[in-house]
Parts: structure tokens; sequence; C-alpha cells
């Protein structure tokens, strides 16, 4: 790969950037209403649709959707978790009393051990936006390894499931690509 050189990008009214600015020609986004739901992701009732898998920065952002009654393993964070419920209701098993219902934000610090369970009377599906930086480790009901869960699981899971449930190909924002910079290593 070779170094490349910046493109000079304009504000709407001609104005030059500056140099570090990152030149970008449409945004990045993505349409949730068009997006696929991937059904049964991560065991039965736990959906998701992947909004952006960066598999070198460890960060995974998802809309995932949870029936009524499911029970995420025990799990500890690797990095920080921004979570905003949008509609239905879940809490921590470690945390009763401290529910998240939609409008609720919960903001996770990197070491964080806790057990995701959406009440079995709710009467419809809970959907969370999450954005993870690095992974989940879960755990067995006995303490033991069950899983890692991170971007890259994600985004095979994206591919594999998005096939099988005839989504086809399945778009997301993704991450860089490291390379050099220059031939000349």
């Amino acid at each position: 790969m070779t170094a490349t050189t910046p493109v000079p990008a304009t504000t709407s009214t001609g104005a030059m950037l500056p140099l570090v600015a990152l030149p970008q020609g449409e945004l990045l986004t993505v349409d949730t209403n068009d997006q696929p739901l991937i059904v049964d992701a991560l065991g039965p009732g736990v959906h998701f649709k992947p909004l952006r898998l960066d598999l070198e920065l460890g960060e995974w952002v998802v809309l995932a959707t949870f029936a009524p009654g499911v029970e995420l393993p025990l799990h500890y964070h690797t990095g920080a978790v921004d979570a905003w419920t949008i509609s239905g209701s879940w809490h921590y098993v470690e945390y009763p009393k401290q529910p998240q219902t939609a409008g609720c934000y919960l903001y996770e610090p990197g070491a964080s051990v806790h057990t995701f369970k959406v009440p079995e009377e709710n009467t419809g599906d809970t959907v969370v936006l999450f954005r993870v930086s690095g992974a989940n480790i879960n755990f067995n009901q006995d303490g033991s390894f069950h899983s890692i869960l991170d971007a890259a699981l994600i985004a095979h899971l994206t591919s594999a499931l998005g096939e099988a449930q005839g989504h086809g190909s399945v778009n997301y924002i993704g991450g860089g690509a490291a390379d050099f910079t220059s031939e000349d290593q």
C-alpha cells in the first residue's frame, strides 16, 4: 500500500478545512429500518442488527432485541459499554432494584461483571442500543468459561446467519484496515 496525499476539503461555503480534518465524501450511516434483524443469533430470543463493527479497535455497536424471559450468561467486560434502552425493560440480576426501562442510558466501566435479564412478565420485546469497547467474557453458572463475545464474533455471526436467514450480505459500518503506509517498510 502506498501513502496517499490528503485531498484538501472545504466547507459548504468553500473555506478550507484544517489539514488534520478527515475528508469524507459521504456520511457513514445505517438506516436501522432497512437493516435486517439477525434472529436468535446468541440463542433463542436474542436478536441484533449490526450497525458498526470495528475488529481492529474491538468496538461494536448493535441494536439488540430481546424476548421476554431472556437471560444471558454472567459476563465480564474488558472495556466500557454504553447502553440506551429504547423499549421494554431489563435489569442485571445483581442489581434488581435498578431496572433499565425505555429512555434509560447506562454506562458500564471496563471490568464490570453482571448477568443481563429481561423479565418474563414483559409484554413485548426489549430493544437496546449497545456500544461496546472490547469483549464480553462469558461464564457458565458454575463459574467456568463459556465464551467470548466481541466484534469479530458479531461479524462472523452477521455473515453466517445473514446468509442462512436469507438476508444475503448484511451491510454495516466497518473499521479501518491495518496496513503499512508505504511500500518501503
